[in-house]
């Protein structure tokens, strides 16, 4: 860290985590996300401004040379990383086993982290950690969409009350989905018979496969999928 900065070193400071949220932070706006482009140079300029004020306090003109130790002002940076802990905390938002938002949240924390290594003049730095956030952000989520993932849903069925409780494991063997019996509820007319049913799958489509081949066989009453994000967690 240099000790005395100038003020073109504290402009290219700026300007470099300016560039970087921008670039970060496009693509959430591009996604919808509640932690757009303009969220993400805010919080990472906060972060860039704290450390080369920090940087600035941290001159030794005059005092001796671990005088600055004392003074420990880096204090300042920690506290914005706490405060972008809160922020990343409103963007989580959950629904029964539906979780979004953690990935903003993340994003809100790399940058963070980015406009700290800026703001203390760590170009180097800051630039590679810049690259591997777009990578990951960018890149890596054409590739995580791409990977099977385990789905689960709930399947209400009904039945005459002659019937008895509908055979899901025998009707769908060999398809990839695999039921399990979870609760058979009397009803006026019949029974309503409610199966967790999971399956792998890299769409986040409702499986229209699983419902025609029930369809066929039994009434469904409900499908719900339960437990998945969504490709833009």
């Amino acid at each position: 860290m240099i000790l005395d900065p100038t003020w073109q070193d504290i402009l290219l400071r700026l300007l470099l985590t300016v560039g970087a949220g921008a670039l970060i932070g496009f693509n959430r706006e591009v996604h919808g996300h509640s932690a757009g482009l303009r969220t993400t140079i805010l919080v990472g300029l906060a972060a860039c401004v704290t450390m080369a004020h920090a940087n600035l306090l941290l001159s030794t003109v005059g005092k001796a040379t671990n005088s600055f130790v004392n003074i420990d002002v880096l204090r300042l940076p920690l506290g914005i990383l706490t405060g972008v802990g809160f922020i990343g905390g409103g963007a989580i938002f959950r629904r029964e086993n539906l979780v979004t938002g953690v990935t903003t949240a993340a994003t809100l924390w790399a940058i963070t982290a980015i406009g700290l290594c800026f703001g203390s003049g760590q170009l180097a730095l800051g630039g590679a950690a810049t690259a591997l956030t777009i990578i990951t952000v960018w890149l890596l989520k054409w590739l995580e969409n791409r990977i099977p993932r385990e789905r689960r849903a709930l399947m209400a069925v009904a039945s005459s009350g002659d019937s008895g409780v509908p055979n899901l494991t025998r009707l769908l063997e060999g398809t990839g989905y695999r039921p399990r019996f979870v609760s058979v509820r009397r009803q006026p007319d019949g029974e309503r018979t409610t199966f967790d049913i999971r399956w792998r799958s890299i769409s986040y489509e409702r499986p229209h496969e699983l419902l025609t081949l029930v369809g066929e066989h039994h009434v469904i009453e409900t499908f719900e999928i339960v437990g998945a994000a969504g490709p833009d967690a």
